[in-house]
């Protein structure tokens, strides 16, 4: 079962295309590192090349005064890259796929300030530093040997990918600077912690789709449509060593959190301040004990929830009590809530509910000035 089978909300019929996109998305990841183990650890120098530029380069636009033209695509994809200095010279760039190299430095790139999106992913890449590039909106950095998430300050950038890197700790996302970053994929990476991603603006984590964008001609415009690198945009679920969720109570914006394929065993850390969470899944972890689910109950739009492969879905009483406790949501795993499951929570809700209010109020301790004695 795939995980794009947990976000199918509206087409439930799509199951066996999505099981194939998730294979294809798995065997993608097998290659990458192939690669790494089946070559020598030194690659011979191969720099790009003014023919490898001729033969890659396309979508001719206009340069920023209006008055020339100048390719703005590349692709330069399975070439054994190990230098991309020639980048330097073509600074009116917009959209480069250097994916699939054996690259190790991205410095060249400094000089494309017109650059929007940037795929390079499958190099040996130890870091996604650059400098601040003003119109950058998509980098995808997926597959490398990445080992912090250090020097990203692009203030248009919305989709950020680091999956099948080697992050442990996530330091360096400066809400200042990223003020448009809204996606942040880091499935496939060591990470011990949830710390350290204090985005506000952020509303998507770990998540499993983002839709595919397109490019235009203009520096600013937002991208829609279908790619013209042939790149989907299908992101997965995160796979780290995580054991409780911390550092994300003010994500009020956060709609979609997946933390698949972890070691979570407490549901805290969630609080109200998540306003806006719609969708949560937990399938994979270590959540035993059913009380833990109270603990969501403060989650006010939360309707998805998956807990698919956790010791608490062993329970009898395991679909109504997370139903008890919160009332509002819609989908539990893959099924969906009948009316007669929501009658008969609401009738236990108000049963507890009556319960509590005729428990006698403990006796409060006297002043010592108010003792009887």
């Amino acid at each position: 079962m795939s995980d794009e089978d947990d976000l199918e909300d509206s087409e439930p019929d799509q199951d066996d295309s999505e099981k194939e996109e998730d294979e294809k998305e798995t065997e993608e990841g097998e290659d990458y590192r192939k690669e790494g183990e089946e070559f020598p650890e030194e690659w011979l120098p191969t720099p790009l090349t003014e023919d490898m530029m001729k033969e890659g380069l396309s979508l001719l636009c206009k340069t920023g005064n209006g008055l020339a033209h100048a390719y703005v695509k590349l692709e330069v994809k399975e070439r054994d890259l190990t230098d991309i200095y020639l980048l330097r010279s073509y600074i009116h760039l917009r959209y480069v796929d250097i994916s699939e190299n054996h690259l190790t430095d991205l410095s060249p790139l400094n000089y494309l300030t017109h650059l929007l999106w940037l795929k390079a992913d499958g190099n040996r890449l130890r870091s996604a530093q650059l400098n601040e590039l003003p119109y950058l909106q998509i980098a995808s950095f997926a597959y490398n040997q990445i080992t912090d998430t250090e020097g990203i300050s692009h203030p248009r950038l919305e989709t950020l990918n680091l999956k099948g890197n080697s992050i442990h700790t996530v330091t360096g996302l400066d809400p200042e600077k990223l003020i448009s970053l809204h996606t942040v994929e880091l499935r496939g990476n060591q990470l011990e912690s949830t710390l350290g991603i204090n985005l506000p603006k952020l509303k998507n984590l770990y998540l499993m789709h983002h839709p595919p964008k397109a490019f235009t001609c203009s520096a600013t415009q937002k991208l829609s449509g279908p790619s013209p690198l042939g790149f989907s945009w299908k992101l997965h679920d995160a796979q780290n060593m995580l054991k409780k969720v911390e550092g994300l109570e003010d994500l009020s914006n956060l709609t979609t959190l997946h933390l698949r394929d972890n070691q979570i065993d407490t549901l805290s850390g969630f609080s109200r301040e998540m306003k806006s969470l719609q969708y949560l899944n937990l399938r994979g972890n270590m959540v035993a004990n059913l009380g833990e689910l109270a603990k969501l109950r403060d989650l006010p739009k939360l309707r998805a929830l998956v807990l698919l492969d956790n010791p608490c879905t062993d329970e009898t009483s395991y679909r109504q009590e997370a139903l008890v406790q919160m009332p509002y949501l819609e989908r539990l795993d893959k099924e969906f809530y009948e009316e007669e499951e929501r009658a008969e929570a609401d009738e236990i809700r108000q049963r507890l509910k009556e319960e509590k209010e005729q428990e006698p109020e403990p006796e409060r301790d006297l002043e010592p000035e108010q003792s009887l004695i």
